[in-house]
């Protein structure tokens, strides 16, 4: 069944990581109504099995598509690295976009000197290989130098984004890159963009190009659903709806204070 430019885009992630996705969309597209789900319940994605992200992911698509969504978007690189394939096929009609996809894309378009793309991640995402082979797809001349971040989701989580410990972490993880000519420095986790002016003051390098998979796949969606004509075309009654498997008021303040709005409810849902 075709979807209505008036229907609503799903986006989700393991926590309030994807909340960087939420932010860009909102941004780019300021008419579309929005249903978020963060699965507060089952956070950190990245040190768990792939089947098991699948089966999570795979639970959360069937929420979102009986909200009657128009589009999901895979806010988690975990989830995206695991189970697209997966979420596509469940998804049938619906379009799926996802941003390790859109983060290769927005990289391999950057001005390149030493042909060398720097990728922070999960465990998870860093060991599925998933941003060396959509890069390589993109321009097969580039070098790609990956390193898991783990111990950035939970402090992110936590609210520590600027404190001792977040900067000593920071640098035991950024060290390597200190060593490596790069052009670019993929923020492979949508936690990450949270640390983003922190980790400019890190390298402190102002050529230093970071991408932010948040922005480049709200720039995709948006292509997408102008091509698709689906625009929303009644912009005065959107809505934002968020949901999420546990600690609604604790998500509820992280949520408003990163996205500088007030959130007039944070629901529940339990998952199987």
């Amino acid at each position: 069944m075709k979807s209505s430019p008036g229907a609503p885009i799903g986006i989700f992630d393991s926590g309030i990581g994807g909340l960087t996705v939420v932010k860009s969309v909102m941004q780019a597209l300021p008419n579309e109504s929005i249903v978020y789900f963060g699965d507060t319940a089952r956070v950190p994605y990245g040190i768990k099995s792939a089947e098991t992200v699948k089966e999570y992911a795979l639970q959360i698509t069937d929420f979102l598509l009986r909200k009657r969504v128009k589009m999901i978007l895979i806010a988690c690189n975990t989830v995206a690295a695991s189970a697209r394939n997966a979420i596509e096929h469940k998804s049938g009609s619906v379009p799926v976009l996802d941003v390790i996809s859109a983060g290769a894309q927005a990289a391999a378009a950057l001005r390149h000197e030493h042909n060398m793309i720097g990728v922070i991640g999960t465990l998870a995402t860093v060991g599925s290989g998933a941003y060396e082979d959509a890069l390589k797809q993109q321009n097969p001349s580039l070098s790609v130098f990956s390193k898991a971040c783990p111990m950035l989701v939970p402090l992110a989580e936590e609210g520590w984004i600027d404190n001792e410990v977040a900067r000593a972490t920071l640098d035991i993880y950024l060290r390597d890159f200190t060593h490596t000519r790069f052009d670019g420095l993929i923020l492979g986790c949508t936690h990450y963009p949270l640390f983003r002016d922190q980790i400019m003051a890190y390298f402190n390098n102002p050529n230093l190009q970071i991408v932010d998979s948040a922005d480049a796949i709200a720039a995709m969606a948006a292509e997408y659903l102008d091509n698709a004509r689906l625009l929303n075309s009644a912009p005065d009654q959107t809505t934002f709806s968020c949901y999420v498997s546990d600690k609604p008021q604790r998500f509820q303040a992280l949520a408003e204070r990163f996205l500088g709005k007030n959130i007039n409810r944070v629901e529940v849902v339990n998952m199987p």
